[in-house]
C-alpha cells in the first residue's frame, strides 16, 4: 500500500492533507530522515512528527469505559471515541465497538477495525461468557438464580426466551451475573422482570479477558497473548472484583 494511502487510512488526514505532510517533511524514518510518498518502508519504520505510526489495520483495543459515555459516533454527548486519540475515529476501516455498553454501564469494552474478528467474538456461536456486577434498588426476592437460569424467561417485546444466565448474590442488593448473549439492555430488563431496578452495572470480563487493573477511561492495545485470553474461558477472571 502506498504510504499516502496507509497514513490517510490511519486517520491522520485526507490523502491531500497527508501529501502536504510529506512535502513539509513531517514524515520521516526512525533516524529523522525525510521520507517521500513513493518510498517503500515498513510500517514500523515510519514516523509522523517524530512519533511512530498508529497500529495498522487489525487493531484491537481494550477500553475501561466509564459511566456517562455512549458507544456511538453520532451521540451529541460524550462518546467512547473521546477517550481515544482523535484520529482513531477517522480510521478506514472504521474502529467499531465489539458489542455495546449503554451510557450508564461501565467496564470492559473491546474495539476493533477487524470486521471478521468482531463477528467472531459477537456471534452467538462463540458462546463467550460476559461477567457483570450489578447493584439493585431493592433486596433480592430469592428466586433470581432459578428464574435467570431457567432458559424460559421472556422479556417484554421479545419473541424467544433468554438463554440461561448465571446469578450469584454477593449481598442483599449486589450480584454477579454471567451472560452468554447480549440483548438490548438485557440485565436491566431481566431485573425489571422480577420487580427490581438496576442502579449500577459494571462489566468485569468477556471470555477469559479481564480489565487487568486498567483505570476508568484508560485503554491499551491487545497483543496476541491478550487475544488468546478472550477464548480462554477457564482463566478464572470471571470472579468479580471490587471496583
Amino acid at each position: 500500500m502506498k504510504l499516502v494511502k496507509l497514513i490517510a487510512n490511519l486517520g491522520y488526514g485526507s490523502r491531500k492533507q497527508v501529501a502536504l505532510m510529506f512535502r513539509e517533511g513531517r514524515i520521516t524514518d526512525p533516524q529523522g530522515e525525510v521520507l517521500y510518498a513513493d518510498d517503500a518502508v515498513a510500517h514500523a519504520d515510519v514516523r509522523v512528527d517524530g512519533e511512530p505510526l498508529d497500529p495498522p489495520q487489525g487493531l484491537l483495543i481494550l477500553l475501561h469505559k466509564p459511566i456517562g459515555y455512549t458507544c456511538s459516533t453520532k451521540d451529541p454527548g460524550r462518546v467512547v471515541y473521546d477517550l481515544l486519540p482523535p484520529r482513531f475515529r477517522l480510521r478506514d476501516p472504521v474502529l467499531s465497538t465489539v458489542g455495546r455498553l449503554d451510557r450508564d454501564t461501565s467496564g470492559l469494552l473491546l474495539m476493533t477495525d477487524d470486521g471478521g474478528l468482531l463477528h467472531r467474538i459477537t456471534s452467538p456461536k462463540a458462546n463467550l461468557p460476559k461477567v457483570y456486577e450489578a447493584t439493585l434498588a431493592q433486596d433480592f426476592r430469592g428466586d433470581e438464580a432459578a428464574v435467570f437460569g431457567s432458559g424460559t424467561l421472556m422479556l417484554e417485546s421479545e419473541k424467544t426466551p433468554l438463554a440461561p444466565a448465571g446469578f450469584e448474590a454477593l449481598g442483599p442488593r449486589r450480584a454477579r451475573i454471567v451472560l452468554v448473549e447480549g440483548r438490548y439492555h438485557q440485565i436491566r430488563r431481566m431485573f425489571a422482570a422480577v420487580g427490581n431496578h438496576v442502579e449500577t452495572l459494571h462489566r468485569h470480563s468477556l471470555g477469559g479477558l479481564g480489565l487487568g487493573g486498567l483505570e476508568p477511561g484508560a485503554w491499551r492495545e491487545l497483543g496476541e497473548a491478550d487475544r488468546a485470553e478472550i477464548w480462554n474461558t477457564d482463566s478464572g477472571v470471571g470472579v468479580p472484583l471490587s471496583r
